[in-house]
């Protein structure tokens, strides 16, 4: 829905963007566990999911009128991405390590992911306008948490299923 908002407004108005950028970064993180533990379900989820935030991210670049702040912030996680990347792949030789250190950075990450909209929490109290919030994405947020926390129950997997 922001996406059709953007591009139906060609404006950023009122559309987060730390959002896109968090999401993006949790897939691609997800995405090298899955890669390191050999889960192609995890892997083809993840692999849509960094596609389709890279282009919401693009979309939204595209809209913006501060570009700089938007590039700035794309390219500051992205160094943290690589490295975590280096970190993962040079420091850590054990693969049974490296995995369990992986999931739990991506564990850590996705809940500080859903905690970042807590933020907004105030804004909506005080305005008691629920405007800058998008209730499609909150939904489906917690219908994707809800079967992640299952398929992790399902597997015996703690990163996945926190």
């Amino acid at each position: 829905s922001d996406l059709r908002q953007m591009l139906a407004t060609k404006s950023v108005e009122n559309i987060q963007f730390l959002p896109f950028l968090t999401t993006d970064v949790n897939n691609l993180s997800w995405l090298g566990y899955g890669c390191l533990k050999q889960d192609w379900t995890l892997i083809a989820v993840n692999t849509v999911g960094a596609a389709l935030q890279t282009l919401y991210i693009l979309a939204y670049l595209y809209y913006s009128p501060t570009k700089c702040p938007v590039l700035l912030h794309s390219l500051l996680l992205l160094a943290v991405l690589a490295a975590g990347y280096g970190y993962f792949t040079l420091l850590i030789a054990d693969a049974r390590m490296r995995l369990a250190r992986l999931g739990l950075f991506c564990s850590v990450f996705t809940i500080s992911m859903y905690l970042s909209p807590l933020a907004d929490l105030a804004k909506i109290v005080r305005s008691k306008s629920t405007r800058c919030l998008s209730f499609p994405l909150t939904i489906t947020t917690f219908l994707a948490s809800t079967s992640w926390t299952l398929y992790g129950l399902q597997l015996h997997d703690p990163y996945i299923t926190v």
